[in-house]
């Protein structure tokens, strides 16, 4: 058979083209292929694999797949594990779903509870129950409750309206306070307000003050915009400065825009200077 030359050029060509391929294929590194082995990727060439390294890597993806069964991932393959894995996942598994029962997880089994577990965990739910009707949570089933923890229910109710109205909580239904429990809570919210407006907080109503309260509240509001003229503050009412307290500022505004003024650094305003002030800035030469 004849091969022109065009034919055999052709092949030359394909041959060189191929080369850095099967140059990378032969140059492998073994230690990264160990590794892949080890993680179970698909790069894993095992034929590579020396016997020790194919022994290291059976039981890296032999422990792997226990790994996987106690976390209970799809790719968990049961058929692989030994007697004592089998049992000590089953183990694992049941002491699991007793706990989610305990909790009240939806992950729970009941039918998978041995009966004294059951009987354990009916404990379980009915404290649950008994916290949540006696917090007021959602997960309160009244109809559940014994007449004994009916009334510690209505017990911990009334103490927790007690004192949600103390704290002025919106929860709070004054209804439900004796007169006692009423004048406490209205004490309770009179000294709320007094520190509210003394602290120039939300919550503030000037009308419910006492006049020593609103003289202490004045007090208090004149510091606070003083100390927020002397930052130069926005919430600065300079009409509410005393004589004393505005000429007090006003020196000290005109002592530091003298001092901008002579060093250069800072807002300068030279229409304030005074002519002394200007020869010192500016000495005729």
């Amino acid at each position: 058979m004849k091969i022109s030359f065009r034919n055999c050029f052709g092949l030359q060509l394909a041959c060189i083209s191929l080369w850095p391929i099967l140059a990378f294929a032969q140059s492998t590194n073994p230690a990264q292929n160990l590794a892949d082995c080890r993680a179970g990727r698909d790069t894993c060439d095992r034929s590579k694999l020396s016997q020790s390294e194919a022994v290291d890597v059976a039981l890296a993806v032999h422990q792997q797949n226990v790994v996987n069964c106690r976390n209970s991932y799809d790719s968990c393959d049961r058929s692989q594990l030994t007697e004592p894995e089998a049992t000590a996942l089953a183990v694992a598994n049941h002491q699991r779903n007793v706990s989610d029962c305990n909790d009240g997880m939806l992950s729970c089994d009941p039918s998978k509870l041995t009966p004294m577990e059951a009987r354990d965990v009916a404990v379980a739910q009915r404290e649950r129950n008994l916290a949540a009707c006696k917090d007021g949570w959602g997960g309160c089933d009244r109809s559940k409750l014994t007449p004994a923890q009916s009334e510690e229910v209505n017990n911990a109710k009334r103490r927790l309206n007690v004192s949600d109205c103390a704290d002025g909580s919106g929860t709070c239904d004054q209804a439900k306070l004796t007169p006692s429990q009423t004048r406490d809570a209205a004490a309770a919210d009179r000294q709320r307000n007094a520190q509210n407006c003394q602290n120039g907080w939300d919550g503030c109503d000037h009308s419910k003050l006492t006049a020593a309260e609103a003289k202490e509240t004045a007090s208090s509001e004149h510091r606070r915009n003083l100390i927020a003229c002397k930052e130069g503050e926005t919430t600065c009412d300079y009409a509410n400065l005393s004589a004393s307290e505005a000429k007090s500022l006003s020196d000290t505004e005109h002592k530091r825009n003298y001092t901008a003024c002579l060093k250069g650094y800072g807002y300068c305003d030279a229409s304030r200077l005074t002519v002394e002030e200007l020869r010192t800035i500016h000495p005729s030469k």
